[in-house]
């Protein structure tokens, strides 16, 4: 029972720790509307699970500006939270808007 217990301990230590200690993930980006054209450079926080499959991150994004009907051009890259205050500016008001 003691051994049982102890497993037990350990497994939902393990589990708590696990869902608690995920880093945040953010992608920048760049994107476009015609008729006028606009551009713009984003900063979009993801979802951990996709962080590392570039195609999952395009195809979030696109479907998040997509909404107010922005054309995804280019995602620069996926990074953790210590890169988001070096962008912040240059992103602007498109700094995790979507």
């Amino acid at each position: 029972m003691k051994r049982y217990l102890t497993s037990l301990a350990i497994i939902l230590a393990l589990g708590l720790w696990g869902s608690g200690a995920q880093a945040a993930c953010y992608a920048d980006y760049k994107a476009k509307r015609d008729d006028p054209l606009r551009l713009h450079y984003g900063v979009i926080e993801l979802d951990d699970a996709i962080c590392d499959d570039r195609q999952a991150i395009r195809k979030e994004i696109q479907n998040r500006i997509g909404a107010e009907d922005w054309t995804l051009l280019n995602v620069l890259g996926a990074f953790g939270a210590e890169g988001l205050q070096e962008r912040k500016e240059s992103a602007g008001k498109f700094y995790l808007r979507f």
